[in-house]
């Protein structure tokens, strides 16, 4: 009877640890909808790094490669790699700068300070830095 429990409570726990995973891995449903309204052509590439190089390279890295972190923050994560916990698409690139990532905002929402247009610009440029590894 005790054998029983436990497996139905094991597989429980992995069911449970398996849908979290999927959950974070998706990023947001709604943002993956929306679709980049700037064409990644060599100027709106051109335009975003600049853009990145003054707000995202601090954390980031001037290669997107990820920073180090310190006392009181993670390390900000690598763009150029296949792992984007918060969602791929560029909907979701967009929503994760501009809104930031709550509630701790280890990523702080930049959308008070550069405009929509240069924010599709830098998801451009992150995207044409991926593409070159």
């Amino acid at each position: 009877m005790h054998s029983i429990l436990l497996r139905v409570v094991v597989a429980g726990l992995v069911v449970a640890c398996l849908a979290s995973i999927g959950i974070m891995a998706q990023g947001n449903p709604e943002a993956a909808k929306v679709q980049n309204p700037v064409a990644a052509t060599p100027e709106s590439i051109a335009a975003g790094k600049p853009i990145y190089t003054r707000y995202c390279a601090v954390c980031h890295g001037i290669t997107a490669e990820g920073g180090s972190g310190s006392d009181i923050s993670p390390p900000a994560p690598n763009l150029i790699d296949a792992v984007w916990k918060r969602g791929s698409t560029d909907g979701e690139i967009f929503d994760v700068i501009k809104n930031g990532i709550q509630p701790d905002l280890n990523m702080e929402p930049f959308g008070d300070r550069i405009k929509d247009p240069d924010l599709w610009n830098v998801v451009n440029y992150v995207r044409s830095l991926a593409k070159k590894n």
